[in-house]
């Protein structure tokens, strides 16, 4: 078969199109970039690449399913902005637990990003990044539900092992009937069947799954902690005075505000964090 000069252009287009396809998969997703590229650099725990330690389901956080479809979200972006401006062109996205993230049993990654909130207990075993945001606990129950400020002590209340929000649940709200979930996951799936009456983690991701519920759960309330978010690094990294000095530059410049516009306010179904009532404790 002979190809004439139009077929061969045909052709080559394609194969761009494919190279420019497969790049975007495995490196910035849809994310829009901020700053400049290669203003800093490191020592990449796995060379050519910036690594992540995720936790899904983190609805507008990191939108997909497994770490291989994630393209977009605010903690996404802020990662690819982050090796953006390490001139890493390629981020690798590893899903785990959170009780082993914050007990810092991960290992060979750069971040881990996952609405962490910084602790003393997890500073023995972790280094925390510069908090980037700051975390209320928000309360998700079935639509229609009866559970009140009043009486969700008495109610039957789930939240997820390894959070702040396990010991606090305990201690400060006294919660009399707790159930601990492994993951987001199954604690949502819980609520949406029944088979407890609300349940509690950071308000971010609970507007994100309760907007993904097609109204069947409801945000009812938040209890506003004060508490500092902030990603992990594994302990002793030497990555993060230059992780540090970029997030606090993401802030001051405007990206992370940017980010936040562009990913959680429509994954959160037109709901802001302002419109959740808050709760006294």
């Amino acid at each position: 078969m002979k190809f004439n000069r139009k077929m061969i252009g045909l052709a080559l287009g394609s194969l761009i199109a494919m190279a420019g396809t497969a790049n975007a998969a495995e490196g910035y997703g849809e994310c829009k970039l901020y700053g400049k590229q290669g203003t800093e650099q490191i020592t990449p725990a796995v060379a050519g690449q910036f690594t992540v330690i995720i936790n899904l389901p983190a609805v507008g956080e990191f939108n997909g399913d497994t770490p291989e479809t994630i393209t977009s979200g605010r903690e996404f972006c802020m990662a690819v902005n982050i090796a953006h401006r390490l001139g890493l062109e390629k981020v690798v996205l590893k899903n785990a637990s959170f009780d082993s993230i914050v007990a810092g049993q991960n290992k060979d990654f750069d971040i881990a990003l996952a609405l962490i909130s910084v602790t003393e207990p997890r500073k023995k075993v972790v280094d925390f990044s510069t908090p980037y945001a700051f975390g209320s606990y928000g309360l998700a129950a079935k639509a229609g539900s009866s559970v009140t400020a009043e009486n969700v002590r008495d109610a039957k209340f789930g939240t997820q092992a390894g959070t702040t929000m396990v010991s606090w649940a305990q201690d400060t709200l006294q919660a009399k009937n707790l159930s601990v979930f492994d993951d987001t996951g199954a604690m949502f799936t819980a609520v949406a069947a029944g088979n407890v009456d609300v349940v509690m983690t950071d308000l971010s991701v609970v507007l994100g799954q309760v907007a993904a519920s097609n109204g069947k759960l409801a945000v009812i309330g938040q209890y506003q902690t004060g508490g500092e978010t902030a990603g992990i690094y594994p302990k002793g990294s030497s990555a993060k005075p230059v992780i540090d000095k970029i997030i606090a530059e993401m802030k001051e410049d405007g990206t992370l505000k940017e980010l936040e516009a562009q990913y959680l306010a429509p994954a959160w179904g037109g709901k802001t964090p302002a419109d959740v009532p808050v709760w006294k404790y």
